[in-house]
């Protein structure tokens, strides 16, 4: 399955679509306005509400390095709509804004759409880390063997991979 996605080092096409904030509010926004911030850990997932959708965000939320956002910033997209967003992000208490690809058009700048059972469109359970440059420098692709919407990204894993991939300094303050 690591053929599915755009490839680790390739630059990704610009994308504008809905983005609901953390606080409920909605703007359109660009892959390449939010990287200029700081490097994107960009996250496709199926739609809201689905139990192994509530999981996933639940531990990136309780994983204090993803929620704190100070090396990277973690953006949700799915098909789920603006209003099933807000919704999402109130009940589960989210501090991740989270794109309305209700089109799959940035599933496709990823390579990531497909047809679940021939019936659907959706996209992979995919985690994609973008830099400033629009450059993927890190994929992790869901490879459930029915359903590759099923796998849930493995969180620390993924954090390993980041810093090790931004070369960021994990000293220990023990909160000192």
């Amino acid at each position: 399955m690591s053929d599915v996605g755009i490839a680790v080092g390739e630059t990704v096409p610009d994308v504008q679509q809905s983005l609901v904030q953390p606080d409920g509010e909605t703007e359109t926004a660009s892959l390449s306005e939010l990287v200029e911030e700081q490097p994107v850990l960009l996250n496709f997932y199926t739609v809201d509400f689905s139990p192994d959708c509530i999981s996933e965000w639940c531990e990136f939320r309780d994983f204090d390095w993803f929620a704190s956002g100070d090396a990277v910033q973690v953006v949700g997209a799915s098909k789920s709509g603006e209003r099933l967003h807000r919704k999402f992000i109130s009940q589960f208490d989210l501090g991740f804004p989270l794109f309305a690809d209700t089109t799959l058009e940035l599933a496709d700048a990823f390579g990531v759409r497909y047809k679940a059972f021939g019936l659907s469109h959706r996209a992979h359970r995919s985690c994609f880390l973008v830099d400033e440059e629009m450059t993927v420098r890190y994929k992790w692709i869901g490879e459930h063997w029915m359903d590759p919407t099923r796998d849930t990204p493995p969180v620390s894993e993924i954090h390993e991979a980041i810093v090790d991939e931004l070369n960021i300094d994990q000293t220990e303050t023990f909160g000192f």
